[in-house]
């Protein structure tokens, strides 16, 4: 499955995944080819379970667009009463909306992680939704070289468990220009946790409003930012179903 071109291997669960696996997965010369691999449970009452890997293998907390897809998929197979209900996550429930292909989900409450600090001439913002982020300020995200700051900024000692990093442009009050160096990735098309934690960095620094649009590699993500926390919406959408024969 894809969300605005951030692609996950998706598997029912329960089952026990080994980082090998989701390595050889995610190979997009040698496997099937995705940014992550997720497995979704069916749990009691209208609740299912999502875990995320990254395409190295490592566990994340959370993923914002694959908490979009496993909604769907949860949505479409049945396991729900309606078009609104709860995803557990390894970070707490989070309340998801599906309306066919496109998803809203609510992604918790935004904090700071850390103070802002210099690093390769650039101020890096951290931030927390979920799982880490670094949001940096620029003038033009196709102007800046996001392979080489990015793991620079991904594997910093300030970030212990390694870091997303966005570089976000504010192109009004309610428009955001993006790319995204995922942690154990590199950049990917869209990040939805990215976005997010884009969004609320700009708005809090008076930048925007509540409700910016953010556009990225891979297509818009809508942001809102409640006193509840952060929703985004977007579509979710299959790319193909198969079964895995390589060994």
């Amino acid at each position: 499955m894809q969300g605005l071109g951030n692609d996950f291997v998706v598997l029912e669960g329960p089952r026990e995944i080994e980082k090998s696996e989701v390595v050889r997965w995610c190979d997009r010369r040698l496997g099937i080819g995705a940014d992550g691999a997720l497995v979704v449970s069916r749990l009691d009452g209208d609740r299912v379970r999502m875990e995320y890997w990254n395409a190295d293998g490592s566990a994340a907390e959370m993923c914002g667009n694959g908490l979009r897809c496993v909604a769907r998929y949860a949505a479409d197979r049945g396991w729900v009463g309606g078009p609104s209900f709860i995803v557990e996550t390894a970070v707490g429930p989070r309340p998801v909306e599906v309306a066919g292909s496109s998803v809203r989900a609510m992604l918790g409450e935004a904090g700071p992680s850390g103070e802002p600090f210099d690093l390769a001439g650039f101020e890096i913002r951290p931030i927390t939704i979920g799982n880490p982020h670094a949001v940096i300020l620029v003038d033009d995200p196709f102007a800046t070289p996001v392979d080489a700051v990015g793991p620079l900024v991904e594997g910093d000692p300030a970030f212990p468990d390694r870091t997303n990093v966005e570089f976000a442009a504010v192109d009004g009050r309610n428009s955001i220009t993006l790319r995204v160096w995922e942690r154990g990735v590199g950049e990917t098309l869209a990040c939805g946790s990215g976005a997010a934690a884009a969004a609320v960095i700009a708005h809090r620094a008076g930048l925007t409003g509540t409700a910016p649009t953010v556009h990225l590699l891979g297509g818009d993500l809508r942001v809102e930012i409640t006193e509840s926390g952060v929703w985004i919406e977007g579509p979710a959408e299959y790319v193909f179903r198969g079964a895995w024969a390589g060994r």
